[in-house]
């Protein structure tokens, strides 16, 4: 049977539970708790091949709007591009993209990141591979952690979190306006990842790992000092990296970025002119 392609289907729930399981099988994400919670918007749409009613092929397209230097950009990130084993080596990966890429409208430029095993695809539709950027820096000046945990388990957890952050801003360049992604992150495998540091009234989002401190954000009110986030986590902390592009990179190194498997690809303008400036993004920003 030939393949129908189909979006805007978030609310069927036998095209979303398929959906959800052919992203099982491939990359191990389950979608629908995302869903039942409230936060799969509009923001996100998956452009499937179906057959016989079930998603056999997919291209996902999410949109990425945000603050660059206190201007508004749209990015479009294409994402959770996957193909069932048995209908693989058909062109309907290719189908799914044409059919994502004809319909992202106007916008600053398109995203994706690509595994290793089909870099040759991307460019057939103009992608370019470009290389991210992050930063990272030691932390001394050891003291007691003060950091707390804040609960994200219910809906009013959520609520609470979402209004504290919206007071706050981002130490990022890119000034994200996706809460819906970012509660996919935070309601899912990273709920116990925010913290209220107390002394600079900031939230962050931030995983530990030995002496090795991720920041994913940090929403604050004030230009906290960077450092004084760091040593608030502990004296086990000796270096911290930055999972997003910040606003204020003294006293941090530059690096280059590169994750396993995994090439960026960028697509349009002007992104691909100003992302030297913007050097990665966040990894909360990811779909």
């Amino acid at each position: 049977m030939e393949p129908t392609v189909l979006h805007g289907y978030r609310d069927s729930a036998s095209l979303r539970q398929s959906f959800n399981r052919l992203a099982g099988v491939v990359f191990g994400l389950d979608f629908e708790p995302w869903y039942q919670n409230g936060f799969w918007g509009d923001a996100y749409d998956p452009y499937s091949l179906v057959v016989e009613g079930q998603v056999v092929s997919n291209v996902s397209v999410n949109q990425i709007d945000c603050l660059l230097a206190g201007e508004r950009r749209r990015y479009i990130q294409l994402g959770t591009v996957m193909t069932a084993e048995r209908f693989r080596g058909r062109g309907f990966a290719r189908r799914a993209m044409e059919a994502a890429l004809a319909d992202c409208g106007p916008c600053d430029g398109i995203f994706l990141y690509a595994n290793d095993s089909v870099l040759d695809f991307y460019p057939k539709f103009g992608f370019h591979p470009a290389e991210e950027y992050r930063f990272r820096g030691a932390v001394s000046g050891a003291r007691e952690a003060s950091v707390r945990p804040v609960p994200m388990d219910a809906p009013a957890d959520w609520r609470r979190f979402l209004e504290a952050k919206r007071q706050r801003r981002s130490l990022s360049r890119l000034q994200l306006d996706t809460d819906g992604l970012l509660l996919f992150y935070l309601t899912g495998f990273m709920r116990d990842a925010v913290f209220y540091l107390p002394e600079a009234d900031a939230y962050a989002i931030a995983e530990l790992n030995g002496h090795a401190l991720t920041l994913y954000d940090v929403f604050s009110g004030k230009e906290p000092d960077l450092a004084e986030i760091c040593r608030a986590f502990g004296p086990q902390v000796r270096q911290v990296e930055l999972a997003f592009p910040p606003r204020d990179t003294r006293g941090l190194e530059r690096f280059l970025y590169r994750e396993e498997d995994t090439t960026l690809f960028l697509l349009g303008e002007p992104l691909s002119r100003e992302f030297g400036a913007i050097g990665s993004f966040p990894q909360l920003a990811h779909a």
